[in-house]
């Protein structure tokens, strides 16, 4: 069974192969395992300096995980709503990259 975003999404959904989930899943492990331990520096009294260098890597986790994540939308998402005459799509994409180039 499809599970749908009920948050946002308005019931769409993207199916992905199993190993495209499997690599954005374990990005995301790794983006979960620096946090922790930014979480451990703090606990632990690190320098500042030192948390915010840990700090920057994973804004360029995040920001590399969408790049391909968004990637993946315009191939497959966009330019299938696009091709079956769905053109709200790009007014939905222009506002998701306004929100990601904040």
């Amino acid at each position: 069974m499809e599970k749908k975003c009920e948050c946002c999404c308005e019931g769409k959904s993207t199916q992905r192969s199993e190993e495209q989930k499997k690599k954005l899943i374990n990005r995301l492990n790794r983006i979960e395992g620096q946090i922790r331990g930014i979480k451990k520096m703090i606990e632990s009294d690190a320098y500042c300096n030192d948390v915010l260098i840990q700090s920057a890597a994973v804004n360029s986790a995040i920001h590399s995980f969408n790049k391909t994540l968004l990637n993946s939308h315009i191939h497959s998402c966009v330019a299938r709503d696009i091709r079956e005459g769905k053109d709200e799509v790009i007014d939905e994409l222009c506002e998701t990259m306004m929100k990601l180039m904040r």
